[in-house]
């Protein structure tokens, strides 16, 4: 009985923004040191092993989740039941993430408190274009009706925005940490 979470424009400019902007900085990372320490992988083991195929997995779940919960949240806010605020929470939710999720790609272990977070000016670049867009979008009101936006977003809401983007980005960050600390002590 939900509404639909996204309109096809989002859907374009979810494509557009966030896959296009970070796969192409990190198409331009830096080497990294430790490469030449690693066991070289097999010739006939495939590219998608367990380990990165569980890597997408618990990054989508979350992101999912966040996604899943700002669409709640601004469909439920105040019970109003606003489908337009649901996808407004939705879209831009996911955009920020997936912009987020971007330096989460950049390494196995944990990046956040790291100066490998700030080694590539293309991937500072290109989260950084892709927020002003998204934002330009939230923001500039002459934009509202193109992207098929709630106008008036309440500011808890757009806190929340903020909060489920950045957020998703700090329990991938832990779920890496937990994940590493365990393949130490095996």
């Amino acid at each position: 009985g939900l509404p639909v979470p996204f309109a096809p424009i989002h859907l374009l400019f979810i494509n557009l923004l966030t896959d296009s902007l970070p796969a192409i900085a990190l198409g331009l990372e830096p080497h990294s040191d430790d490469v030449m320490k690693r066991k070289p992988r097999p010739a006939g083991e495939s590219i998608l092993t367990k380990n990165f195929l569980a890597k997408v997995g618990y990054s989508g779940v979350i992101i999912s989740l966040a996604t899943i919960g700002a669409f709640l949240l601004g469909y439920f806010y105040q019970g109003a039941h606003n489908a337009s605020a649901a996808m407004t929470m939705a879209f831009a939710t996911l955009c920020m993430s997936r912009l987020f999720h971007g330096f989460s790609c950049k390494s196995d272990k944990p990046v956040i408190f790291s100066k490998r977070l700030w080694n590539n000016k293309f991937a500072i670049l290109a989260f950084v274009a892709g927020m002003v867009l998204i934002n330009a979008v939230l923001w500039i009101p002459a934009l509202h009706g193109l992207f098929q936006i709630e106008n008036n977003l309440a500011g808890v809401l757009i806190g929340a925005i903020y909060g489920f983007s950045f957020g998703s980005m700090i329990l991938i960050q832990i779920v890496k940490a937990i994940v590493a600390a365990v393949k130490k002590t095996k």
